[in-house]
C-alpha cells in the first residue's frame, strides 16, 4: 500500500442524513407471505421514523432458510445449497423496498454461489433507482473457513450516494485496518459493518474495530448485528451484538465517539437505532479537530524497529 496516496477529497457542503441500523432479530418465518410481511414492515418502521438509510446485519438473510424443510435448514451445508434459488426473489424484494420508499437499502448478506463454485458472504446496496452493486465479504473467519466452507471475496467498492461516498466492511474485514484506510483514502465517509456474532468476545472484537476504524479515518462507522436465539439454523443459532454509529471522539461530536447504541447485547425483538448523522460535523473535525489522525496517518510508516533492548541483571541506566 502506498502511505502518501493523496485522498480523494470529500464534499464540504452541508449535509445530514437520517441513518437506521438494525439490531435484528433471526425469526422463523416458514413461507415466503410471512418473509415478505415481516422484511417490508422492518422497512416501513425505519421509514416511518424518518430514515434514510438502512442497515441490516451480516447473515441477516439466513432467515429465508426458515422456509426450507426442518431437515435442510438444520443442516449447516443443506441450507445454504436449497436456499440459492430463494436469491433473486429476495433480491427483487429488497430493491423493490428502496424503490418504493426512496431509500438506500442495505439488507445484510447471505451466502451466494457462484460460477466458480465458491459460495461467498455477499452483500447488497439498494437505491431510490435500484441496485447501487455488492460488496463480498474478504477475510473470512474460522468458522467460515474451517465448518461452513465460505470462500472469501475480491477488491473493495465506494458507493456515491447525495449524502456521501459509502463502503462496506463486513464484520471481521472491520477488524482489519488497512481496509477501512484504502476505502478512506477512496473518500469513504460512511462505513457500513454488518455483523453477525454469537459471542460477547466476537461482538467486541468487531465494535473495537469499527471504533478504531472511526478514529483513525475521521469517519462515521454504522453496525449492524444480528441478536437473539435461532435455534432452528446451525448457521446463526446464536447472535448477540449492539447496533451502534460511531464517530471519532472530537470537538462537536460525542466525547466515547458513540453518536448511538442499541441498550442491550441480546435481544430477542428486532429493533431499529436511528440516528441523524451530520457530514459537515466530521469534515469540520477533519480540518480542526483537537488531532488529525487522517492527515497523520502516512507518518507511523517512516518509522522501523531500530533497537530491540534486552534488560538483564547487568543492565546499566544510561545517565540523562
Amino acid at each position: 500500500m502506498n502511505a502518501n496516496l493523496e485522498m480523494v477529497p470529500c464534499d464540504t457542503s452541508p449535509r445530514r442524513v437520517k441513518v437506521a441500523s438494525c439490531q435484528y432479530a433471526i425469526e422463523l418465518l416458514q413461507d415466503w407471505g410471512a418473509y415478505e410481511r415481516h422484511l417490508s414492515d422492518l422497512v416501513s418502521a425505519a421509514v416511518d421514523e424518518g430514515a434514510e438509510l438502512l442497515l441490516l446485519p451480516e447473515y441477516a438473510g439466513m432467515a429465508l432458510t426458515g422456509q426450507l424443510p426442518p431437515d435442510i435448514r438444520s443442516d449447516l451445508q443443506g441450507s445454504i445449497t436449497a436456499m440459492q434459488p430463494l436469491i433473486p426473489r429476495w433480491l427483487e424484494l429488497c430493491e423493490a423496498l428502496a424503490r418504493r420508499h426512496g431509500v438506500w437499502f442495505c439488507p445484510g448478506s447471505l451466502p451466494v454461489l457462484d460460477d466458480d463454485g465458491i459460495y461467498r458472504n455477499r452483500c447488497w446496496l439498494f437505491g431510490p433507482d435500484g441496485v447501487a452493486g455488492h460488496q463480498d465479504k474478504l477475510i473470512m473467519t474460522r468458522f467460515e473457513r474451517e465448518h461452513w466452507y465460505i470462500g472469501a471475496g475480491q477488491g473493495l467498492r465506494v458507493f456515491e450516494t447525495p449524502f456521501a461516498r459509502v463502503g462496506i466492511l463486513i464484520c471481521y474485514d472491520n477488524e482489519f485496518p488497512m481496509l477501512g484506510r484504502k476505502l478512506v483514502e477512496a473518500g469513504v465517509e460512511l462505513i457500513l459493518a454488518p455483523s453477525c456474532t454469537d459471542t460477547i468476545a466476537g461482538y467486541n472484537r468487531v465494535r473495537i474495530g469499527c471504533q478504531a476504524r472511526a478514529l483513525e479515518g475521521q469517519i462515521a462507522v454504522l453496525q449492524s448485528p444480528t441478536a437473539g436465539i435461532a435455534d432452528w439454523s446451525p448457521a446463526v443459532d446464536i447472535n448477540t451484538g449492539r447496533a451502534a454509529l460511531y464517530l471519532p471522539p472530537d470537538y462537536g461530536l460525542p466525547a466515547d465517539g458513540v453518536l448511538g447504541q442499541s441498550e442491550a447485547d441480546e435481544t430477542d425483538k428486532t429493533r431499529w437505532l436511528i440516528r441523524e448523522l451530520d457530514f459537515a460535523a466530521l469534515h469540520e473535525v477533519r480540518l480542526r479537530g483537537q488531532v488529525l489522525t487522517r492527515r497523520d496517518w502516512p507518518e507511523q510508516f517512516e518509522h522501523e524497529v531500530i533497537e530491540v533492548v534486552e534488560a538483564g541483571p547487568e543492565t546499566e541506566l544510561q545517565p540523562v
